[in-house]
C-alpha cells in the first residue's frame, strides 16, 4: 500500500491482500464533505494526497493528511458483531450502524483508498481471530481520533463522579 499506517505493520500479507483487493480510489474535490457528525459511517478511508480537517461537534478540529486513516472504528465496530455459540461456530449479531461524531472535510484536493462496510464485513470474517487480537486492537484505538475522544469522555464522567463523592463525603463531615 506504501501509506505509513501503523496498523498495516501488525498485519501479514494475506489480510493486506484481501483488504486490498477490496479498496476503490476516490478523488475528493476542495471543500467536499466526506462525511458529517451523526451520520452513519459507511467507509474507512485511507488518505493518499492531499489535506482533510476533521471537525468535532466541540469545534475541536484535527487536520488530517497522507498516511492519515479516518473511520477506523469500524474494525472494532465489525469485531464486535462477531459472537460464538456454544459449540464453536461463529455468528454475526445485527446492529444499526456506527454514527460518527465528528465531521470531515476536504481542505484540497483529496485522493483516497476506501474500504465499504460490507467489504470491511467480508475482510473481518476472513480473518477476525487475527483482527480481534489485543494487539492489533491496541493499534487501532490507540491511533483513532474516535477512541482517543471516547477515552476523553470517560475520563471526564470519572473525574466528576469522583468529585461529587469527595463533596458528598466532606459535606456530611
Amino acid at each position: 500500500m506504501g501509506l505509513q499506517v501503523r496498523i498495516f505493520t501488525l498485519m501479514d500479507e494475506s489480510i493486506l491482500n484481501a483488504i486490498r483487493e477490496r479498496l476503490k480510489h476516490i478523488t475528493y474535490i476542495s471543500s467536499s464533505v466526506v462525511f458529517s457528525a451523526g451520520d452513519v459511517i459507511e467507509k474507512i478511508v485511507f488518505i493518499v494526497r492531499g489535506e482533510m480537517e476533521s471537525i468535532g461537534k466541540d469545534g475541536s478540529v484535527i487536520s488530517l493528511s497522507e498516511g492519515d486513516v479516518f473511520g477506523e472504528e469500524l474494525l472494532s465496530w465489525c469485531l464486535e458483531r462477531a459472537a460464538s455459540n456454544t459449540d464453536g461456530t461463529r455468528i454475526w449479531i445485527k446492529r444499526k450502524g456506527l454514527l460518527s461524531y465528528r465531521s470531515v472535510r476536504c481542505v484540497t484536493n483529496v485522493d483516497v483508498f476506501s474500504l465499504s462496510v460490507a467489504d470491511l464485513d467480508d475482510v473481518t470474517r476472513l480473518f477476525s481471530r487475527f483482527l480481534g487480537s489485543c494487539k492489533v486492537q491496541g493499534a487501532i484505538r490507540y491511533e483513532s481520533p474516535y477512541w482517543r475522544l471516547r477515552a476523553a469522555m470517560e475520563i471526564q464522567v470519572a473525574w466528576r463522579y469522583r468529585r461529587r463523592r469527595l463533596k458528598r463525603l466532606y459535606c456530611s463531615v
